[in-house]
C-alpha cells in the first residue's frame, strides 16, 4: 500500500466512486455491443463478464478492511523475511496473516474487475481489441492496489480509475501504433485530439492552432508537431482509385529515381569521360580513376594512391594537378563542357 502523489490528485478524476460502481454493474449485464454476438471474441467477453460478476461490489468500509488485511499481510511477510530468531509458533501465526493478506488482495482485485471493463469499453474502436484493453487495465488495477493508502479517506475505485486509464492508454501507445511513440507524447496527442474534437463541436469549424494552444495550454509551436504525430501511417500497398486495382505506391513519385532523360545523359557523360581519360598516359589515367573513385565510387586518398604506385604523397598531388590542367584546356575540355551547361 502506498500514497497518492500530488500529480495524481483525485481532483483530476472525472468519475466518482458511486458512478463507477454503477457503470461496473451495468457492464456485467451485457456483452460489449461493438462485438459480433456470434464471434469468438464476444464469447470470451461474455465468459469473462459472467465470471467477474460473481464477486459483490465493495462498500468503502469493505475496502478499508481489505486494505488493512493486505497491509498486515505485507508486514507479516516482511517480518518472516528479515527476522531470523522467530519461534515456530510465531512463524506459524505470521504465515496465517500473510495468507489472509493474500486472500484480501485477491478479493479487492476481483471486486474491481468490472471497473476495469467499464473503463476499457471507452477506448474500443481505436485499434486495440477489448480483451487486450481489459488486460492492460487490469495491470493498472494491480498498480493502484499497490499504491493505495486507505488512511487518506478516498474510495479505492475512485483512486484506481486514474491508474487504470493510464495503463490502458500506455498499452495502446505500445501496441496499437505502427510507429511507437513515447508514452508522454501519446498522452499529449490524445489530450490534444480530445480538445480538437470538442472545439469543433462547439465552434462548428476546425479550431486554429492558436485556439488549440490557448485551450490546451500547449505552446502553439508544438501544436502542429503533435497533430503530425497523431496521423496514422498508410501502407503503400493500399488499393486506391475508382476500381481499387492499383496500389498507392504506384502514384507516389520516387524523388531519388533518375528520369529516362537524365539516365541517358549520365551514360553519355561516363562514355565521354572514359574517352577523354584514354588520351592520358597509363599512370595519369589510373591516378585520376582512383582519386575520384570512377570505378567503384570510392575515392582514394593521396597516401593510398602513393602506396599503390610507390610514389610520395606530394608526387601524386602533382600528377593530379597536371592532369586537371590538361582536362581544362583544349579538345578534352570542349567534349565535357556541354555537360556543365
Amino acid at each position: 500500500m502506498g500514497t497518492l502523489s500530488s500529480d495524481q490528485s483525485l481532483d483530476t478524476l472525472t468519475v466518482g466512486a458511486d458512478q463507477e460502481a454503477t457503470m461496473a454493474n451495468a457492464t456485467t449485464s451485457r456483452v460489449d455491443s461493438d462485438l459480433d454476438a456470434q464471434s469468438p471474441a464476444a464469447d470470451l467477453v461474455r465468459v469473462y463478464l459472467n465470471g467477474i460478476g460473481k464477486t459483490a461490489l465493495l462498500s468503502a468500509e469493505d475496502e478499508v478492511e481489505l486494505a488493512k488485511r493486505i497491509e498486515a499481510g505485507l508486514y507479516a511477510q516482511h517480518l518472516l523475511d528479515t527476522r531470523k530468531r522467530l519461534s515456530d509458533n510465531r512463524k506459524r501465526d505470521l504465515a496465517i496473516v500473510v495468507r489472509d493478506g493474500q486472500a484480501a488482495r485477491s478479493h479487492l482485485l476481483e471486486a474491481n474487475l468490472r471497473l476495469v471493463v467499464s473503463l476499457a469499453k471507452r477506448y474500443t474502436g481505436r485499434g486495440m481489441p477489448l480483451l487486450d484493453l481489459i488486460q492492460e487495465g487490469n495491470l493498472g488495477l494491480i498498480r493502484a492496489m499497490e499504491k493505495f493508502d486507505y488512511t487518506k479517506g478516498f474510495k479505492f475505485s475512485t483512486y484506481a480509475t486514474w491508474w487504470i486509464r493510464q495503463a490502458i492508454t500506455r498499452g495502446m501507445a505500445d501496441q496499437s501504433r505502427t510507429i511507437r511513440l513515447p508514452v508522454h507524447l501519446v498522452e499529449q496527442v490524445n489530450k490534444l485530439a480530445r480538445i480538437k474534437r470538442e472545439m469543433h463541436q462547439n465552434l462548428g469549424r476546425e479550431a486554429t492552432d492558436e485556439e488549440l494552444a490557448e485551450e490546451s495550454g500547449i505552446p502553439v509551436e508544438k501544436i502542429n508537431d503533435l497533430l503530425e504525430h497523431s496521423r496514422d501511417p498508410v501502407s503503400l500497398d493500399m488499393p486506391v482509385g475508382s476500381d481499387e486495382e492499383a496500389p498507392l505506391g504506384d502514384f507516389i513519385e520516387d524523388a531519388e529515381a533518375m528520369s529516362a532523360e537524365n539516365a541517358v545523359i549520365s551514360e553519355l557523360l561516363h562514355t565521354d569521360i572514359r574517352s577523354v581519360l584514354a588520351t592520358l598516359d597509363e599512370r595519369e589515367h589510373q591516378v585520376i580513376r582512383l582519386r575520384f573513385g570512377l570505378d567503384d565510387g570510392q575515392p582514394r586518398t593521396l597516401d593510398q594512391i602513393g602506396k599503390l604506385f610507390g610514389l610520395s604523397r606530394e608526387r601524386v598531388r602533382q600528377i593530379e594537378r597536371e592532369v586537371m590542367a590538361k582536362l581544362r584546356n583544349g579538345e578534352r575540355a570542349d567534349r565535357l563542357r556541354s555537360y556543365a551547361s
